[in-house]
């Protein structure tokens, strides 16, 4: 089974890539779909999260902006909130990856934000990276609810630069330029991999997955 590796910074158009490969029949775990139902009332996460930051649980769920107020600067509670979400994700994506390869599934993706900041990248036998320009990315983290452009520039900051994102990857897939075209370079990939295509890789820089 072949695993392409999705990722991108902060409203590259994940989302959107995300629905493209569904319909193009690849499966796609969502690293941040994940999260949600960890953070939901009876997730996983909800009790080691309200124990490690006392008033972030309302009503036997995580609140999340509770939760970012609790980390928001302070590098040590990141790191903390990280130990715990961290291992409950991964731990969801490698039931994914068994069930697929069960059912003998040609392809499938991992949709992770902090793909090469977490080393996921190891996991995977090729990673495509979306991106735009950011003029284009800052308008769209700015129409969010209760975004301010403070936290955009803490959620970069905490982020790998689009730019060695870009370098790292074995695609670019351009989500700035309609959503056509979007769509054409991901069916591309797709044709790619489940030919057996894959991209040839600098030694050393991304070990083959098991």
């Amino acid at each position: 089974m072949i695993v392409l590796g999705l990722t991108g910074s902060i409203a590259m158009g994940k989302t959107t890539a995300h629905r493209m490969l569904l319909r193009l029949g690849v499966p796609v775990h969502d690293a941040d779909a994940t999260v949600h139902r960890l953070f939901a009332r009876g997730g996983a996460a909800v009790a080691p999260i309200g124990a490690a930051f006392p008033g972030v649980v309302v009503d036997g769920a995580v609140d999340r902006v509770r939760l970012s107020q609790a980390v928001l600067g302070d590098e040590a509670a990141f790191r903390r909130l990280e130990g715990i979400v961290h291992p409950l994700v991964r731990a969801a994506e490698v039931e994914f990856l068994k069930r697929r390869r069960l059912a003998r599934v040609p392809l499938v993706a991992l949709d992770v934000p902090l793909l090469f900041e977490t080393g996921g990248e190891a996991r995977c036998h090729a990673v495509a990276v979306l991106s735009a320009p950011l003029f284009l990315q800052r308008q769209r983290v700015l129409r969010r609810p209760g975004m301010t452009e403070a936290k955009f520039q803490a959620i970069l900051a905490r982020q790998m630069p689009d730019a060695e994102k870009r370098r790292r990857a074995d695609w670019v897939v351009p989500t700035g330029l309609g959503k056509a075209l979007t769509r054409r370079a991901l069916a591309g990939i797709v044709r790619d991999l489940q030919a057996g295509r894959l991209p040839r890789r600098s030694p050393g820089r991304r070990r083959k997955p098991e």
